[in-house]
């Protein structure tokens, strides 16, 4: 009985013990993150960067907000989107991204999903942690996997 009732009080809101797992983000987050993706139908690795804004709606585990990415060498495009994130947990994030991409080769914008998971190591207002992302357009679709380094405030 004891057990239990450690574990209801360990859970309790009221919890006032200063634990860094107990740290609150702020509702804003500016983020970039670098990575190599794969391209699967064209079997040719990249390079990439994804940068977005987030807001987190207080008091909620979900945020809103804006996205964009360059694939820097071939086959080069950008891609701006809309993002929503959850965070399940603390520290991790998944974010999912409509959005419309503008290829070099190809006059004709087309949509593509995004979606990022990623693990925050805390230093202060910024985090650093390992990404995953896959993403889909109708041409190919890639497999990226990375560093993100954001920034609360």
């Amino acid at each position: 009985m004891l057990i239990i009732s450690s574990d209801i009080f360990a859970q309790s809101p009221d919890d006032t013990h200063n634990n860094e797992d107990n740290h609150r983000h702020s509702n804003n987050e500016i983020s970039i993150a670098t990575s190599a993706p794969y391209f699967v139908n064209e079997k040719k690795i990249s390079y990439s960067l994804h940068a977005h804004y987030i807001y987190y709606i207080p008091n909620t585990q979900f945020g809103i907000g804006a996205a964009y990415e360059a694939i820097l060498l071939e086959p080069k495009h950008n891609t701006f989107g809309f993002v929503t994130s959850y965070r399940p947990m603390e520290r991790l994030s998944l974010a999912l991204s409509p959005g419309i991409t503008f290829e070099n080769n190809n006059s004709t914008p087309f949509f593509s999903l995004h979606t990022e998971i990623y693990y925050e190591f805390e230093i202060g207002k910024f985090h650093v942690g390992p990404a995953f992302e896959f993403a889909y357009d109708p041409n190919d679709y890639h497999l990226s996997l990375g560093l993100h380094v954001g920034f609360d405030f």
